[in-house]
């Protein structure tokens, strides 16, 4: 059988979008403890190795005192202090070259095996590409904060992010077409609903990097409504108004809040209209899948907003929009088209 043949290339993918995940887990955590501006250069080979001993710790720190987010915000920080931090940022730059050779390594092996396709092959060079643009944009995102403003930009995190779930939903997708080669569907105009709904979810994503990004999480705390009105005065503070939508507080929690409502929209009606058709067991399970969610993605947003983004449920509503997108891929392939 086809799926049999290819089990060690699914196995690789699948690694590696389970690694992505972590890495998307441990980058919000880096965020959320603000610890991304604490490693001050990128050393590809050398940067394996964490600083040894109390001279090495001490240059490290004093290399850190040198930039902004040291002089303006953590001047008070002693080294221990440091140290917490440096883990995180740490942790995620060497999980980044660990995914690194996860792909590299097998695939050179699976290309000398000759077991990869013409098809699959140019797949998985894609899907190198991407990884190696997401650890360059990385440092881009990095470098950003290091100039006059302690803090990165929210335009090139959101990029930075949205890069790593493309990655993960381009990797899951060519292992799906692995595992179900079979898959097919003749409902048009459900697929267009369903590409309409991948495109809304990652421009949400987006949306979510943005908020995280200005840290506009912080403010107009109450929900359903944006502190007593449903679209508060603040949300037009900036003008013109489409400037607002992308740089101020208050616009980009808006935009957030209200695409929530239209991805959850599309989803019920996704749910209600398969349950009307005769389409396939895997189809109808996606989708009930997928109405999970978005609920639970939906809920953990309104949590998130209300209690002022606290570190483990911001966490968990990056990995809800993480899970999101995952089944929105699944059922994305289970409806593709007929090849």
């Amino acid at each position: 059988m086809e799926e049999t043949k290819n089990k060690p290339v699914i196995i690789w993918l699948l690694s590696g979008c389970l690694l992505i995940f972590l890495m998307v887990i441990v980058g919000g955590i880096t965020r959320l403890t603000n610890s991304g501006l604490s490693m001050v250069d990128w050393k590809l080979i050398m940067g394996v190795i964490p600083p040894i001993g109390d001279e090495a710790w001490q240059k490290t720190f004093e290399q850190y005192q040198k930039f902004p987010e040291y002089q303006m915000v953590n001047y008070h920080f002693t080294l221990s202090e440091f140290k917490s931090i440096f883990f995180w940022e740490y942790f995620h730059r060497l999980l980044g070259r660990l995914i690194g050779l996860v792909f590299i390594i097998p695939f050179l092996y699976f290309l000398l095996k000759k077991k990869l396709s013409k098809k699959l092959t140019l797949q998985c060079l894609i899907i190198l590409g991407m990884g190696a643009l997401q650890g360059a944009i990385g440092w881009w995102m990095v470098k950003s904060g290091l100039v006059k403003d302690p803090d990165v930009s929210h335009f090139r995190l959101a990029t930075h992010l949205i890069t790593a779930f493309l990655t993960f939903a381009y990797t899951f997708w060519v292992a799906l077409n692995l595992i179900y080669p079979k898959n097919s569907s003749n409902y048009k105009g459900l697929r267009r609903v369903i590409y309409l709904l991948f495109g809304i979810t990652i421009l949400q994503i987006i949306y979510g990097a943005f908020v995280a990004g200005l840290n506009a999480g912080f403010i107009l705390n109450t929900w359903p409504k944006m502190g007593g009105e449903w679209i508060s005065e603040s949300v037009f503070a900036i003008k013109p108004i489409w400037l607002s939508l992308i740089e101020g507080l208050a616009g980009v929690q808006f935009v957030h809040r209200y695409l929530a409502y239209f991805v959850v929209s599309i989803v019920a009606y996704l749910w209600f209209k398969t349950r009307k058709m005769e389409v396939s067991i895997i189809q109808k399970q996606g989708v009930n899948i997928l109405l999970i969610a978005v609920l639970f993605q939906f809920v953990l947003g309104v949590f998130t907003l209300l209690f002022s983004v606290p570190i483990w449920l911001g966490v968990t509503h990056q990995l809800g929009a993480f899970l999101l997108l995952t089944a929105v891929v699944f059922v994305m392939n289970t409806f593709k088209k007929n090849s």
